[in-house]
């Protein structure tokens, strides 16, 4: 062999020692993580390759006198919910629904949303859930782009719904809540649920379940499932395209993260059109056969009821529904013997509430990340070694680095960077967005990581820490508001100039919505702050809109006239003593 020849092999060997010792170095740097892994759980996940209705089904065959769902104390097993889902799939197909439709849910959380939700995929159609909180103009754009063919709803909403629908000529299907709400509930019943109330034309649920003979399965787990919308940083919002395998994942880590068995009774208090509600208070404990205890609305008296009597196990939240039930003046009295876990996330938890927590029920409150691009979570807290106001580690299968905003770089622990992820519950783009999709993601060392816009840290230890959001976003109780949207429709008010839309520190909901406004010259001094107020309410969505209006007479901007939101934000933050 030539001299020269096998030098080069000498080279290339060390190179290669020298990039696996690199590739060691790294793997030590950004995976710490891995020393505190809950010791009971493997670190990897094998995922079914099945459609997400095949869980329901499943269980329905292992559990069929069960009950799947105790809705107010009426009792719905897994046999009856199973069938149901497969009369409401007959019924999509009797309106022509195939695969790859999209079928709209706009809904509270009641047994109509579950049965809808795996009869849309049971139907070979795509999910597209939607905020019950939307008003007529924000449905209407999500109806047109998601192209949804049927909306299906509850009655409480059906005059909200009915005149977009028409205008679109979309079919709607209406339930009403009394359709499962027992002659003698055993939970005291939101006003709203109690009546029939007229729903005009609408497909009643009585005429959507008549039959049952489903279409043959024609779709598998990698076709599309799901399309929630999250709102778009400029005012636009975007649907995220998941797959039945990426809503999958996080199905099974949720069900392993928190130890869930077919004896776990799970109270869902989070809002099914959400990801969070949607994953861990649905679709993991119907993975397992476990029992749901569902309510249609918070209210911390039946919240607390419900544990006491159906010995609810698991409670995933939002943190502002612990500091409510902590705050009954009675709460020490109630029996909460019956929870094994209760977390959640949309806020950091206080540490006086987190410790009267602890105190009351021997539990540490486990706090977990995520965001619609990744059906829920990425990050969960280890339930044997927590840390409060904390992101928590990766969980199965996602990796996660901390990157420098402009230049993409690796940063190490402690340095302050954009968090991306990468994982099997990783989005598949934006819903006809091709240019968002690409400006989301970005290539690291050949793998393809989103970026999250959250601005983060490592800790040593391997544990995640949000520190602000590089984006616009406000967190109000958990709902992300884009004060870009909020503007928008601020700007369609006759009397507003400019108005820049920023989050204030608030004890109640982590960050209410802000608006400073200047106002057109002959409007000054004939219109109030209270009635601008007044006007978005009826605008926008009930969390979106702003509590707060600040008149001013300009706002700061920079050279180039670009309105300058941070100093306004910095300027707040001051005033708060922050």
């Amino acid at each position: 062999m030539p001299v020269n020849f096998r030098i080069l092999i000498i080279l290339s060997a060390i190179e290669i020692v020298k990039y696996e010792i690199i590739m060691v170095n790294i793997m030590k740097i950004v995976r710490p993580w891995l020393k505190f892994w809950p010791k009971m759980l493997t670190k990897e996940l094998d995922y079914p390759k099945v459609p997400l209705f095949e869980f329901l089904e499943t269980s329905a065959r292992r559990y069929p006198d069960k009950a799947a769902i105790i809705y107010y104390g009426r009792k719905i097993s897994y046999s009856e919910l199973w069938d149901v889902v497969e009369r409401f799939a007959t019924y999509l197909a009797s309106k022509g629904i195939q695969k790859g439709d999209r079928v709209a849910i706009y809904m509270q959380n009641s047994p109509h949303f579950v049965i809808a939700y795996f009869g849309i995929l049971r139907g070979n159609a795509v999910v597209v859930p939607v905020n019950p909180m939307l008003v007529e103009r924000e449905l209407e754009y999500i109806l047109s782009d998601s192209g949804c063919k049927i909306v299906v709803t509850t009655s409480e909403l059906y005059q909200r719904i009915a005149p977009v629908a028409e205008k679109l000529g979309k079919e709607v299907i209406c339930g009403h809540h009394s359709d499962y709400i027992p002659d003698e509930p055993e939970l005291p019943v939101p006003e709203f649920a109690k009546s029939k109330i007229d729903t005009g034309d609408a497909t009643s649920w009585e005429e959507a379940l008549k039959e049952r003979n489903p279409p043959e399965v024609a779709i598998s787990c990698e076709d599309l499932a799901l399309i929630p919308y999250t709102a778009g940083t400029t005012g636009t919002p975007k649907g995220c395209m998941h797959t039945h395998s990426t809503a999958i994942a996080n199905v099974l880590s949720s069900a392993h993260w928190w130890n869930l068995t077919p004896a776990a009774a799970c109270l869902a208090t989070l809002p099914y059109f959400h990801v969070t509600g949607m994953i861990h208070s649905m679709l993991a404990p119907i993975y397992v056969g476990a029992t749901i205890v569902l309510l249609s609305r918070w209210d911390r008296n039946t919240a607390v009821q419900a544990i006491e009597k159906y010995r609810c196990t698991h409670w995933v939240n939002i943190t502002t529904m612990v500091v409510d039930l902590l705050a009954d003046p009675e709460i020490s009295k109630r029996d909460l013997s019956s929870l094994i876990a209760v977390g959640g996330g949309g806020a950091p938890m206080p540490k006086a509430v987190a410790e009267k927590l602890l105190q009351l029920t021997g539990l540490e409150y486990i706090e977990g990340y995520g965001l619609t691009e990744t059906i829920s979570q990425t990050h969960m807290n280890p339930p044997d070694n927590p840390k409060l106001q904390c992101l928590g580690i990766p969980d199965f299968g996602v990796d996660a680095l901390i990157i420098d905003v402009e230049t993409g770089k690796v940063l190490p622990p402690n340095e302050q960077g954009e968090l991306v992820v990468s994982g099997p519950e990783i989005f598949k783009g934006y819903w006809n967005k091709p240019e968002e999709t690409e400006k989301a993601f970005i290539e690291i060392n050949g793998e393809r990581y989103f970026r999250t816009g959250d601005l983060c840290y490592m800790d040593e230890d391997g544990y995640f820490f949000i520190v602000d959001r590089i984006k616009r976003m406000i967190n109000r109780a958990g709902f992300k508001v884009w004060p870009a949207e909020v503007e928008a429709v601020l700007y369609k008010h006759p009397a507003i100039k400019e108005v820049c839309v920023i989050g204030v520190p608030d004890s109640r909901v982590v960050e209410e919505v802000k608006a400073f406004v200047v106002l057109k010259p002959e409007y000054e001094g004939k219109v109030t702050e209270q009635e601008i107020i007044s006007w978005a309410k009826e605008q926008m969505a009930a969390y979106k809109y702003p509590r707060i209006i600040e008149f001013v007479k300009e706002l700061p901007k920079s050279g180039a006239g670009k309105i300058l939101w941070r100093v306004l934000q910095e300027r707040e933050k001051r005033k708060g003593g922050e």
